[in-house]
């Protein structure tokens, strides 16, 4: 059973019942931002659509968990069929529905930041470069800033120029051969990864944007270029997307 929608000033009503077609609420931190996403969706769910078509996306899983808490107490059972999650938890669920598309094998392997610098540090000796000449930290940060703006080691390539960047762009590329080759992903590919799906595979970005039909996303602000390319990807056959920043 749906509850009846929360006592909301004027603006925050004109948001949560506006149903159709692309949407961008402004508002400065503590106005109800939160709020709105979730009495929007209580209505969006009020007027027809299903659960299943909804999807909610924040930046942090505390942010994610208090959604989610919320809405479960506006509409209860019918909130678990709603995803409510980080965009990395989502990229996640999207790499798992699809593991044989992106020629990876069941036992995936989630690296973090100690096994990333480890990989690092062992391409570099292969490579015989002096770690406190090429630093680690910095070429993890280049590797993840590539990824982030969808850049190729190939494409990359352009735009450095000094042996040190030249450097990451090497490491860059036997690093992303090192993670294929151990069937693994780091914290930038669970992005990265559904993004080249969906360019490459039409069918499948059909089938994703047949099941969320309607994406509310809090903390715009916040996005990257890949974020925000997943969201315009996901979003482009019924425009149905709805920004909080």
């Amino acid at each position: 059973m749906v509850k009846k929608m929360g006592k909301l000033n004027k603006t925050q009503e004109e948001a949560v019942n506006f149903k159709d077609g692309a949407c961008l609420v402004l508002a400065g931190a503590g106005s109800g931002k939160t709020r709105v996403i979730t009495e929007r969706i209580v209505k969006l769910i009020s007027d027809g659509v299903s659960p299943h078509n909804i999807l909610a996306i924040t930046f942090t899983n505390k942010a994610a968990g208090e959604m989610k808490s919320r809405i479960e107490e506006e509409l209860g059972s019918i909130s678990s069929d709603i995803f409510i999650g980080t965009f990395h938890s989502f990229g996640l669920k999207i790499i798992r529905e699809n593991l044989e598309e992106l020629n990876l094998k069941r036992n995936l392997t989630i690296i973090d930041t100690e096994d990333q610098n480890t990989i690092i540090k062992k391409i570099l000796k292969d490579l015989n470069k002096d770690p406190k000449e090429y630093p680690p930290r910095y070429i993890k940060n280049k590797i993840s800033f590539a990824k982030n703006e969808m850049l190729s080691p190939e494409e990359y390539s352009k735009f450095m120029f000094s042996p040190l960047e030249r450097t990451a762009v090497e490491v860059y590329k036997k690093y992303d051969e090192t993670l294929k080759t151990n069937n693994s992903v780091d914290f930038d590919d669970l992005l990265l990864l559904p993004v080249k799906l969906f360019k490459e595979k039409k069918e499948v970005l059909s089938s994703y944007q047949e099941h969320y039909k309607y994406i509310l996303v809090d903390e715009y602000q916040d996005t990257n270029s890949v974020q925000y390319e997943l969201c315009r990807l996901l979003s482009k056959k019924y425009n149905n997307i709805f920004y909080s920043s």
